[in-house]
């Protein structure tokens, strides 16, 4: 999940907005009179001009299926909305290259096709990075490659303090390690609590290292998570920042150099190696032991349907093109870094670059937000989660008050 493109909050809106736009069902997308040697594409990245690597690779991948790509860029919530509007209107794009937790948003109305229906092979898919388009057992679309958390380390201050990045192993080895380091004079620990779907996306690895469910909000494992965040402000192991952080301005307090520990991801590999002070990375702990799940960011190249079937052997061509090994690859590199989501993709991936190892595994163990089928639900369980982060943070309510206010809250969202 890159901090320029977050989560939108307005998801709930745009299900909503499903609901209206699909009162009829939406089966036919597309219009009659599209021109048979131009295929339209759409994805979120307004950053990549028509001359950047990107917008080039998106050509060759229409000339090797013998058409031209037509290709629009929207910002991240315009591109869910306007999707949802094409398909009301009949003017669906053929390919769209889209957020992960929005994928079972448009599924949900009707307006995608599965990967059956298309003919991909989703075989060699990582299964708990293709779990973020399955919706009720039926699989939408294939990502394009995936990034999360891990725990970046400043190696000077925790070389100063006497501390051995590879004894952080949980949750109990993590916070004797800050205390030793504030000990001697260092700041332990920045992370984003921000009140946004960057807080819960910083705030999951935690609550699911803990061994909580996203359907029980106020769970005693849970609870134990949000106290571990507010015991580290209460120690003085984590700045009051965090309330108000988010995943940029977390990186900007670690790269003063002060902090032993920030949680952030893949998108700061090459920041991190022009530190001015030396980093490493490690998986973010579990409650317990071994490495927490951490959730996905990243797209999915998903198909909508259309009314003229017959461009479907051209759309599968243009999206296996996207997703062979050395396409994920190029993704990878593109996005700094997007982990490809297969084993041969990966391996070709660590084969040019060997110090990814550790993001590698982090995303083989990392999990989707709207994984476990919670779908369209998700948007109002996120806002509750964060919300109850906020106010346990603040000291307005204990974590497991605020918890139990958040279950509650996301009972009555999604009933």
């Amino acid at each position: 999940m890159r901090p320029t493109r977050p989560l939108f909050k307005a998801a709930a809106a745009g299900v909503a907005c499903a609901a209206m736009a699909f009162a009829t069902a939406c089966s036919s997308g597309g219009t009659t009179d599209q021109d048979a040697d131009t295929y339209t594409w759409w994805d979120p990245y307004p950053q990549h001009a028509e001359d950047s690597d990107w917008a080039k690779r998106v050509a060759a991948c229409g000339d090797e299926a013998g058409v031209t790509i037509e290709r629009t860029p929207f910002d991240t919530t315009a591109l869910t909305n306007q999707a949802l509007l094409a398909a009301q209107e009949g003017t669906s794009p053929d390919v769209i290259l889209l957020d992960n937790p929005a994928v079972s948003t448009l599924a949900d109305t009707g307006m995608l096709t599965t990967v059956d229906e298309l003919g991909l092979d989703v075989s060699g898919v990582d299964e708990n990075l293709l779990a973020a388009g399955v919706v009720d057992d039926e699989t939408y679309g294939i990502p394009v490659g995936a990034n999360t958390l891990a725990l970046y380390y400043n190696a000077d201050v925790l070389t100063a303090a006497g501390v051995d990045p590879a004894s952080v192993t949980d949750w109990a080895s993590l916070t004797t390690a800050l205390a030793q380091v504030t000990d001697n004079g260092a700041k332990g620990i920045t992370f984003a609590g921000i009140g946004t779907e960057e807080g819960s996306f910083q705030f999951l690895p935690w609550f699911w290292g803990a061994g909580a469910d996203l359907r029980q909000l106020d769970s005693p494992e849970a609870v134990a998570a949000l106290e571990l965040w507010t015991g580290w402000l209460d120690a003085g192991y984590a700045p009051d920042s965090v309330i108000t952080n988010s995943q940029n301005t977390t990186w900007e307090e670690f790269l003063t150099g002060e902090y032993a520990f920030a949680v952030n991801g893949t998108w700061q590999v090459n920041s991190a190696l022009d530190a001015g002070f030396n980093t490493g990375v490690i998986p973010l702990p579990a409650q317990n032991g071994g490495t927490a799940p951490a959730p996905t960011g990243g797209e999915f190249v998903i198909a909508p349907v259309q009314a003229d079937t017959e461009r479907y052997d051209v759309t599968r061509q243009i999206v296996e093109c996207m997703t062979t090994p050395e396409g994920f690859v190029e993704t990878a590199t593109t996005f700094a870094y997007y982990i490809p989501p297969t084993a041969d993709g990966q391996a070709a991936l660590l084969e040019a670059q060997p110090e990814l190892q550790p993001w590698v595994d982090a995303v083989r163990g990392a999990k989707g937000r709207t994984s476990d089928n919670l779908g369209t639900d998700y948007p109002m369980i996120s806002e509750a989660l964060w919300t109850a982060v906020q106010n346990a943070l603040s000291g307005s309510a204990t974590p497991a008050d605020a918890l139990a206010q958040a279950q509650a809250d996301a009972t009555a969202a999604t009933e």
